[in-house]
C-alpha cells in the first residue's frame, strides 16, 4: 500500500468570533489517500491555515521539507518510521509548535489508515491492556458578561450535564487571566465561589474538575486560594499557571493538596518529559493532535505509568479528535477520565454537523469504539458548507 494524496481542508463556522477564545469554530481535516482504495482522516487544534501552510509548502532543503512531499509514495502503516522521517525532515522549521500539529492530523490518519486495513478498530493496534468502557467528563463553557451570569450559566450546564448522564464535569471558571474574552476581572476568591456554587447544585456524588485556563501569574496566588477549596471536592485543578513555569508547577504539586493537571499546548513527548519530571504534574493531558498524534500521545502515556502519573487526553475538536483520544483511552489503564463534548453540551456547528461518532452515554461511561479505524463517518455536506479557500 502507498499514500497517493493528502487533502487538506480548512473549515469555519459562518458566525466565527475572533474575540472568543474557543477553537471549536474552526479546524483543519486532513485525508490520507492510498492507491489502495483506503483513506484515513484526522485533525489538529491549530489554526487552520498554518496547519495547512505546514502540510503543503513545498521543500526547500534537506531539514526544511515539506510533509505532504515526504509522504507521497511511502507504506501509510509504517507510522513510527513515517513520524521520525516527518519530525527529522522537517526539524528546521519544526521540532515543536505549528509543524507537529500538522503531523499530528496526519499521523491519526494514518492509524485509521492502520485500523481499517486491518480490520480492526485502531485501539486494537496500540498495544497496552483494553477496557470494557471509559469515564468521560463534560467539558463545559458557561456564558455571561458578569460574574452573576456567568456562575449561574455553569451551574445550569452541570445540572445538564448530570441530567444526560454524566457523573463528572469540567468548570470552565475563567474570571481573569488570558482566557477571559467577557471584560470581567474578578478577584480570586470569586474562583472558589462558582465552585461553591456548582457543588451546592449538584451534591456530593458527582466528580467536579476545574479548570482556570492559565488565570494566574504567581504561584501564591494559586496557593492562597485552593488552601478553601479542602471540602469542595476538587478533583483536578487545569493549567492554573503559564504553561512555562514549571517551577510553579512543582511547588503547587508539593504545597497545593491538589492534583495538577496541564499539557493541553504541549507538543512531543520531549516536552511532556520536562512537564512531569520538572513541573512535577499529577496528570499529563495530551491532546492527541497537538502533541504529535497518536504515535507520539502513547509515548506520553508510557512517561505518565512510568512516574506513577495519570493521563487525561485534552480534547476539544469534532468527532475525529474525540474518537482518537477514545482509542487512546482505551488502552491506557491509568487514565480516570476522558473528557467528551457531546453535541448536546456545545453550541459548535462543527461539533454538531461534521462527524457522526457511535460513543454513547451508559450508565455513566462510554464503550469502546468497536468499527475499524478511528470509527467515524465525516459528513461532507457539512464539511463542504463549513469549508474556506
Amino acid at each position: 500500500m502507498k499514500i497517493t494524496d493528502i487533502e487538506c481542508h480548512v473549515l469555519l463556522v459562518p458566525d466565527v468570533r475572533t474575540d472568543a477564545t474557543s477553537s471549536a469554530q474552526d479546524d483543519i481535516v486532513v485525508f490520507v489517500h492510498t492507491d489502495e482504495g483506503i483513506t484515513g482522516v484526522g485533525e489538529s487544534d491549530v489554526n487552520p491555515w498554518i496547519a495547512r501552510a505546514c502540510i503543503e509548502a513545498p521543500s526547500t532543503h534537506s531539514m526544511g521539507l515539506g510533509l505532504k512531499e515526504m509522504l507521497i509514495g511511502e507504506n501509510p502503516l509504517d507510522t513510527e518510521r513515517l513520524w521520525q522521517k516527518l519530525y527529522v525532515g522537517s526539524c528546521m522549521n519544526g521540532r515543536r509548535g505549528a509543524v507537529i500539529n500538522a503531523i499530528g492530523a496526519i499521523d491519526m490518519a494514518l492509524w485509521d489508515i492502520k485500523g481499517k486495513a486491518a480490520g480492526k478498530p485502531t485501539w486494537q493496534l496500540l498495544g497496552g491492556t483494553p477496557r470494557d468502557a471509559i469515564q468521560p467528563y463534560a467539558s463545559l463553557q458557561p456564558n455571561g458578561n458578569s460574574y452573576e451570569e456567568y456562575r449561574d450559566s455553569l451551574v445550569e450546564w452541570v445540572l445538564r450535564a448530570r441530567d444526560i448522564g454524566f457523573r463528572a464535569a469540567k468548570l470552565e471558571i475563567t474570571l481573569f487571566g488570558p482566557y477571559n474574552h467577557s471584560g470581567m476581572n474578578e478577584k480570586d476568591e470569586k474562583v472558589t465561589e462558582v465552585i461553591a456554587a456548582c457543588r451546592a447544585a449538584i451534591g456530593p456524588d458527582f466528580t467536579l474538575l476545574v479548570d482556570v485556563q492559565y488565570a494566574w501569574d504567581d504561584v501564591e496566588r494559586v496557593l492562597a486560594t485552593t488552601r478553601d477549596w479542602k471540602d469542595l471536592g476538587v478533583y483536578f485543578l487545569e493549567t492554573p499557571l503559564w504553561v512555562d513555569d514549571l517551577e510553579g508547577y512543582a511547588r503547587l504539586h508539593d504545597e497545593s493538596g491538589i492534583r495538577i493537571a496541564a499539557g493541553e499546548w504541549l507538543t512531543t513527548h520531549h516536552e511532556f518529559r520536562d512537564l512531569l519530571d520538572i513541573g512535577k504534574v499529577d496528570i499529563a493531558q495530551p491532546d492527541v493532535g497537538r502533541v504529535g498524534g497518536l504515535t507520539e500521545a502513547m509515548k506520553v502515556c508510557d512517561m505518565a505509568a512510568e512516574r506513577g502519573r495519570q493521563i487525561i487526553p485534552h480534547c476539544w475538536k469534532t468527532g475525529i479528535s474525540i474518537s482518537a483520544s477514545a482509542h487512546l483511552a482505551a488502552v491506557t489503564p491509568h487514565c480516570p477520565f476522558f473528557e467528551y463534548l457531546p453535541a448536546e453540551l456545545t453550541d459548535s456547528k462543527l461539533r454538531q454537523e461534521l462527524v457522526q461518532d457511535e460513543l454513547k452515554l451508559v450508565d455513566g461511561k462510554l464503550a469502546i469504539p468497536q468499527k475499524p479505524g478511528l470509527g467515524i463517518e465525516v459528513n461532507m455536506d457539512a464539511l463542504k458548507r463549513f469549508k474556506q479557500d
